[in-house]
């Protein structure tokens, strides 16, 4: 009975683990490498740039940045970032909303008269992957 328990434990581990995947997302197009580039990873339209799944920040060297999202449950998901020229911690945005500093999304998605929506951005993450999005100027 034990080595049933056992054989158990570590196949549902395994699948379990299987499950989770990993994500790369590089970024260019930066105009300096002052402040940090703040990454947002979003699993769900209702949450989509209001709260994000997963948070990380990346220095900018060279005008370039990476993050790495490890042990990512497989799944739809979008991310966003934006330029933290500041470092203030939040999207500066002028007026009408508007950002002040550069912004991007995940497929590159951008809006029309307004945000991108979620759909745009969304894409497929069922195995390791490694996405790259261009700042929007």
């Amino acid at each position: 009975m034990n080595k049933i328990i056992v054989t158990f434990v570590i196949l549902a581990t395994h699948w379990v683990s299987a499950q989770n995947v990993s994500l790369t997302v590089q970024v260019l197009g930066f105009k300096n490498n002052n402040g940090k580039v703040c990454v947002g990873l979003y699993n769900s339209e209702g949450t989509f740039l209001k709260e994000t799944f997963l948070t990380m920040n990346a220095e900018i060297v060279d005008q370039k940045a990476t993050v790495v999202f490890q042990n990512v449950p497989a799944g739809d998901y979008a991310v966003s970032l934006y330029h933290d020229e500041n470092n203030s911690g939040i999207l500066e945005k002028g007026a009408f909303g508007i950002p002040k500093e550069d912004f991007a999304c995940s497929n590159n998605a951008k809006g029309k008269m307004g945000p991108p929506k979620y759909n745009d951005a969304k894409f497929s993450l069922t195995e390791t992957k490694t996405i790259t999005i261009t700042l929007n100027k």
